[in-house]
């Protein structure tokens, strides 16, 4: 078995080539390759996640928009919702070969997030009705491994994993219901005329500031209300505790794997091992 340059842990060993069977040395340099890059800590990886991370937020700034693009863009957003569905399935399947175990890789629920984002760009107009669902990319995004990979590596602090997480769900679940009223009430109820007008909803809502001048009408406008006010509240809290959150570092403890410390922890709180924090002296 050979192990690739770089790779993390989360990926499992890639075996070894036989040049006696070109093509699959040819795949075997092919996974060897994506794994470095996916997984590996050199530059050159460093950088290429960067770019992708860069290329994964402007395709969510463009889930979020769609609704607008939709009745603006005509063929144009076609065009765009088909290019977008083939970067997502290419950046799936080189994930799918760097992650090393298909079955183990097909399992994680990230991954199903992101195969039905991709359902709805390859089939829009027959799933138009869920496309307020791509905007889950960004939450998939954010608690990947390879979105920390790449950007965590700067921070031990604890915080700043937990406020962003935090952050991105409360986000996720605002531009998520506002695509949901958008799709169920425009142009059924006189008081949802237009995408801001659902944005209006859920943030007065949310926010259980309640003007009163947007009400979804029958006994699923009100549940939905309800929903939103307690989903809204909910995430709010979480997003607080986050920011008010003792500061804590990312250490594995030898002994028994407890990954948050003090940052002045000389001994693990739940076994006791000495600890060896890497301390920088800022």
């Amino acid at each position: 078995m050979a192990r690739v340059p770089g790779a993390g842990a989360e990926g499992a060993s890639v075996p070894g080539p036989n040049p006696s069977r070109p093509s699959r040395f040819r795949e075997w340099r092919v996974k060897a390759r994506l794994r470095a890059l996916y997984h590996g800590s050199s530059p050159t990886a460093v950088r290429f996640r960067f770019g992708v991370l860069v290329i994964d937020f402007l395709i969510i700034a463009f889930f979020i928009a769609a609704p607008l693009l939709r009745d603006d863009g005509g063929l144009t957003f076609y065009v765009l919702d088909y290019l977008i569905a083939a970067l997502l399935a290419f950046d799936l399947w080189a994930r799918a070969l760097a992650f090393g175990s298909l079955r183990e890789w097909i399992k994680r629920p990230i991954v199903w997030v992101d195969l039905f984002v991709l359902a709805t760009l390859l089939f829009p107009t027959v799933l138009i009705n869920l496309g307020f669902l791509r905007v889950l990319r960004l939450w998939s995004l954010v608690n990947s491994d390879f979105f920390w990979k790449t950007v965590g590596r700067h921070y031990d602090d604890t915080r700043v994993e937990d406020v962003t997480k935090a952050l991105a769900a409360l986000v996720t679940f605002v531009f998520v219901v506002t695509g949901f009223v958008y799709t169920s009430f425009m142009g059924r109820y006189e008081g949802i005329s237009g995408y801001v007008d659902a944005l209006y909803f859920t943030i007065t809502s949310l926010t259980t500031t309640g003007y009163g001048d947007i009400i979804l009408p029958g006994v699923w406008g009100r549940l939905l209300s309800i929903a939103v006010m307690l989903g809204g509240v909910g995430l709010f809290f979480r997003l607080i505790q986050s920011l008010a959150r003792p500061h804590k570092v990312h250490f594995a403890c030898p002994r028994c794997g407890l990954e948050r410390h003090d940052p002045d922890a000389v001994h693990c709180k739940a076994c006791g091992k000495s600890l060896r924090i890497p301390n920088r002296g800022d």
